[in-house]
């Protein structure tokens, strides 16, 4: 082994905080690496987020093209080739990787592919991928180790090689008919994908509904959606066992509230939840405590239990998206300059690209009434928003909740554009905006935006 070699900065894990953390760092002169295993830029340009999205949107052209006819264009027989879909995703991963390339060389950061693990604090051994070892010594260390799909310990599940996301996003053929197990975000928005792709799809959820976060009447919009799509919906529904191959032939035996019964597939996708990937690197050793869920325990400036160490992202329990991600960076950024920025009471946008998507921002219904919260709620079906008329994409709805101070609590929309939208209220909320504002607001027509003038008319009065 050759002698350790010293930096001002070691990242373990190129993923959206610890990238952009190594960029400025090296930026501001400082001595920098980034150790990863296998994704150049992380999980979300090459196997998550931009990948799922780019196959999504080839599954709204494909069903478009099936609607042309509602919109007087003809067409010819609609068929998806998954070639074709699968080389348009790996162009756009692959052009991503470049981009990142391109930025570490450009702000100096030094990129080594290989395999970390802690043997002493601040103290990194790298098994290189091309062969050999490297040891790092970290002035300050940065762990945006990330997750990855969680398999449950179904009798016969990890023998029959179920596919997860990174499979899923790798097929350049159509499954005849895919069971997805777990009826959260990754689970429909594949289904949905596939479903329109052509696949026959079942979906099995544990719990009484999907989405189990959000309200029940969005999760029972969601069900309206994908059931008038053609997609079997089994809920409160446990799996006994799996039987046989994914990709093959596969039996999935099942408990649901009408008896047991047996699904048969020819492939399924788990999409039951993430697991940290913060097991066997030697976190312990190095006096990095972790949670009982297996996340790195972090204050709220991100900082671990051991010194001059952070964690970025997932590991560190932070909420799932890339965009908190890029959060953690600003926040340790900041502090690194003497700065107070905390992770408290941080305003998370969720998205869900189904079609129509799901967007939400600030507390739920549910969230408020757990809280003891008072608040008013205002409703407004998406098809009373003129924009529908003229697209023919009416389904959904807006909701919001505001205090007795009339400010906006929470906003939640199933609906075209909804995440654009959404992005209108975060703004208001951001700057303490009454609802008037946007109630008020000259928003142009026709657009989906213009329905909040609507939606927040609609605001109860103040009781008393």
């Amino acid at each position: 082994m050759s002698n350790a070699e010293r930096y001002d900065a070691v990242v373990i894990g190129s993923g959206e905080g610890g990238k952009y953390l190594a960029w400025h760092l090296a930026q501001a002169g400082e001595k920098t690496a980034v150790v990863e295993r296998r994704w150049i830029g992380g999980s979300c340009p090459n196997i998550n987020c931009l990948p799922s999205k780019n196959e999504i949107w080839s599954a709204g052209v494909a069903r478009i093209a099936a609607r042309a006819g509602e919109f007087g264009v003809t067409t010819g027989p609609v068929s998806v080739e998954m070639r074709q879909v699968l080389q348009r995703k790996r162009d756009m991963v692959d052009g991503l990787v470049a981009f990142h390339l391109d930025r570490y060389k450009a702000t100096g950061a030094e990129l080594i592919m290989g395999t970390a693990r802690l043997v002493e604090p601040q103290t990194v051994e790298v098994s290189l991928n091309g062969g050999g070892t490297r040891r790092l010594v970290a002035d300050k260390l940065f762990l945006n180790l990330g997750t990855q799909a969680s398999v449950p310990p179904v009798p016969g599940l990890a023998e029959a090689k179920p596919l997860t996301h990174i499979e899923a996003l790798e097929l350049d053929r159509l499954p005849d008919h895919l069971v997805v197990l777990g009826g959260g975000y990754v689970g429909l928005e594949f289904a949905q994908a596939y479903r329109r792709f052509g696949s026959r799809i079942t979906i099995i959820e544990r719990g009484p509904r999907l989405a189990k976060r959000e309200d029940e009447d969005v999760s029972r919009e969601i069900q309206r959606i994908l059931e008038a799509e053609g997609i079997e919906l089994l809920l409160s529904t446990e799996v006994e066992r799996v039987e046989g191959q994914s990709v093959d032939d596969v039996r999935v035996l099942i408990d649901t509230p009408d008896g047991r019964k047996t699904i048969e597939g020819t492939d399924i996708l788990v999409a039951a939840g993430r697991t940290p990937n913060t097991r066997g690197i030697g976190l312990e050793e190095a006096g990095i405590e972790l949670t009982g869920r297996g996340y790195i325990r972090v204050n709220d400036r991100l900082e671990t239990t051991a010194p001059n160490t952070w964690a970025i992202g997932e590991c560190a329990g932070s909420p799932q998206f890339t965009h908190m991600s890029l959060d953690d960076f600003r926040v340790i950024r900041d502090n690194l300059s003497g700065g107070n920025r905390s992770t408290k009471d941080r305003m998370t946008p969720y998205c869900m690209f189904i079609d129509p998507p799901l967007a939400r921002i600030g507390m739920s219904e549910e969230q408020a009434r757990a809280k003891g919260v008072t608040a008013r709620v205002a409703k407004l079906p998406t098809k009373a928003v003129l924009r529908t008329r003229t697209t023919s994409e009416s389904a959904g709805f807006m909701k919001a909740l505001v205090d007795a101070d009339d400010r906006i609590l929470g906003f939640t929309m199933i609906g075209s554009e909804a995440g654009e939208v959404m992005a209108v209220v975060q703004t208001a909320m951001l700057a303490g905006l009454p609802y008037m504002a946007l109630r008020d607001a000259i928003l142009a027509h026709p657009t989906m935006a213009e329905g909040l003038n609507a939606l927040f008319s609609n605001v109860p009065a103040k009781s008393g």
